[in-house]
């Protein structure tokens, strides 16, 4: 069985959360862009300054890099500390103390995580359901175009709370249930707690990355 259908055919999972976990597909691009990237070279893990507020900040001078499908770079300030292993239907989110700014999104298809930054600062992480091998959720840059409390997907007849949408043809983040055996039609899918708060915190426009397919 090929990776990309862990979620949907039952493997079980153990990615640990934040400052593990997001390192594994973050820093510096590595793993997660190895397909489009294959020459650059892989930097050191980045010096830590300090743990406050349950969050691990970097130096200023010295601040990891993602480099995104566009070509972008994101630069990270700070990731959440949380240790716990993150299972179906596990979130993270602590935004307190983050500055206001830009909001973008990356979700990693082969760890199964999607994390939210603002202003440079990890201030959420989920781990998500996508889609199976018949319906395969996209890679690339996306922006959010449309955003709907109440959704309900006219191809499917199925219900997408705090839908934010990505694609013309109906592939979207939305509140799922995720657990164990499931899968989408493409979609990412969040638990609703956390649908609910990425839902507040972005606007239409904001960056989203599809990776690690």
């Amino acid at each position: 069985m090929k990776r990309r259908g862990m979620a949907a055919f039952g493997k079980p999972l153990m990615a640990l959360a934040a400052g593990c976990c997001i390192a594994l597909a973050l820093f510096a691009g590595t793993t997660a862009f190895r397909q489009t990237r294959a020459a650059a070279p892989e930097p050191p893990p980045p010096a830590r300054q300090h743990v406050a507020d349950g969050r691990i900040f970097y130096r200023a001078g010295d601040l990891p890099a993602i480099v995104l499908p566009d070509g972008r770079r994101e630069s990270v300030r700070s990731v959440l500390s949380t240790r716990k292993q993150m299972r179906y239907g596990d979130f993270v989110w602590n935004d307190a103390n983050v500055p206001q700014g830009p909001v973008w999104i990356l979700v990693d298809l082969r760890t199964q995580i999607l994390t939210a930054f603002r202003a440079g600062h990890e201030i959420g992480s989920a781990v998500i359901l996508y889609g199976g091998q018949n319906k395969p959720s996209p890679v690339g840059s996306f922006r959010i175009t449309q955003k709907a409390e109440d959704y309900v997907s006219r191809t499917y007849n199925a219900p997408m709370p705090y839908m934010l949408r990505l694609t013309d043809d109906g592939v979207a983040i939305h509140a799922s249930t995720v657990r164990r055996g499931a899968a989408t039609h493409g979609c990412i899918g969040v638990p609703d707690e956390f649908a609910r708060r990425l839902f507040t915190e972005t606007r239409t426009g904001d960056h989203v990355a599809i990776v690690g397919a």
